[in-house]
């Protein structure tokens, strides 16, 4: 065979559209059959099996004063496996894409062990309320990293994701991805990432993006409806489309824009008759953007996320001539995940209920003359900890409500 050949064999090898990953309890006679068989069919590639550390982790954060008390936590831990043989208990994980085997805790204790540093932020009661929560993302790439930070904070155990893009190297700006997945769906990598963070979680993906003859499924179907719409897609209309259906739905919305550390917020569930965007469209509907131009979407877009910074200002007019495409930054991009995380967690809690357009705008919060220091005179002898926004900035920060 020519190299070309070889190639093109060892990658239909490979499982590329694989996403979830294969459970295995041994305990039982059925996955104790089924495991010796993955032992022997050559799949495995590698095994990490950390399981008798993490059980002693778990007895400890259980029994917070004896964690330097060797003796007793393993006493513990002996009464916590009850006799079980190590191998056979808790969950062997296989993950089809790589070739990895991970012996883990089973759900409950895994995810109890994995949330437990929230604790003093976000109590075990209010962390078992949210695992019960489900979470749309439409968008994969700057939703890429939402999805990720709710995922590691816990906020939501179940997701449905939706994007019609495969991964290209110029995403890898932004998109924490390897080179190794260029050209895989943008939701396989989403749902593969996950999946190693928490392989109980939920997930079911849209590869073909988010269309008229998916929406009301994406909403409304698959295992579950969604709590919460994260919405980071670049087509005007779906943009649009999924809030007509989140409205409907009584769900709240959350965009980030990854510019000026815009986010918005819209309370669907609390204000059925709130007008789409905060009204700033006026009466258009996702109807009457069907068949945009490339022109047409990008202003649009500008209209929807309303005032930008004067990077981005400058940059639209150079987009299709000496730029290819919208500029994005990795660092923006990580505070928009920051901040979806942070809202939807206290969305989801009750804890914030309005809705409005925020911006956490750090050129303006982290310059020249801004910090304590720099402004002492100023502070006087009010302490470190005074506030040193002045008004501009309080009112750059607030809720912003164009007139409906």
């Amino acid at each position: 065979m020519s190299i070309p050949e070889l190639l093109a064999d060892r990658e239909r090898d490979g499982d590329v559209l694989a996403w979830r990953p294969e459970l295995f309890r041994p305990g039982g006679e059925d996955d104790r059959q089924r495991f010796e068989r993955l032992l022997v069919s050559g799949r495995v590639r590698e095994v990490c099996d950390t399981f008798a550390e993490q059980v002693t982790d778990l007895v400890a954060t259980l029994h917070p004063p004896l964690k330097g008390d060797r003796d007793q936590l393993a006493r513990l831990s002996a009464e916590h496996l009850g006799g079980v043989e190590p191998w056979r208990a808790g969950t062997w994980v296989f993950y089809p894409w790589s070739g990895r085997l991970v012996h883990l805790l089973d759900r409950d204790d895994f995810r109890l062990l994995r949330t437990d540093r929230n604790r003093g932020k976000i109590s075990r009661e209010q962390q078992r309320s949210l695992a019960g929560r489900r979470i749309g993302v439409i968008g994969l790439s700057v939703g890429n990293s939402a999805a990720l930070t709710l995922a590691t904070e816990g906020i939501a155990t179940a997701f449905t994701l939706a994007d019609f893009d495969t991964l290209a190297l110029s995403n890898l700006n932004r998109l924490r991805a390897g080179v190794h997945e260029l050209g895989v769906n943008k939701t396989v990598i989403a749902a593969r990432q996950l999946f190693e963070l928490d392989p109980y979680l939920d997930v079911d993906v849209y590869p073909d993006g988010l269309h008229d003859n998916n929406i009301k499924q994406f909403f409304l179907g698959g295992s579950g409806p969604i709590d919460l719409l994260v919405e980071e897609c670049d087509e005007p209309r779906i943009k649009l489309a999924a809030r007509e259906w989140a409205r409907t739905c009584r769900i709240p919305v959350l965009m980030d824009t990854n510019d000026r550390g815009m986010l918005d917020i819209e309370r669907f569930d609390l204000e059925p008759d709130r007008p789409l965007l905060h009204g700033v469209l006026g009466a258009i509907g996702s109807a009457d953007l069907a068949d945009l131009s490339r022109a047409e979407v990008i202003d649009s877009v500008l209209k929807m996320i309303g005032e930008i910074s004067p990077k981005l200002a400058a940059s639209i007019p150079r987009i299709g001539v000496d730029l290819s495409s919208w500029p994005q930054l990795a660092s923006g991009v990580s505070l928009g995940g920051a901040l979806v995380a942070d809202v939807a967690r206290r969305v989801l809690l009750g804890e914030l209920r309005e809705s409005g357009r925020f911006y956490v705008d750090l050129d303006l919060l982290i310059r020249d003359g801004a910090g304590i220091d720099s402004r002492a005179d100023r502070l006087g002898a009010e302490g470190p900890g005074v506030s040193v926004l002045g008004d501009e900035r309080r009112r750059d920060l607030g809720p912003h409500r164009p007139a409906e």
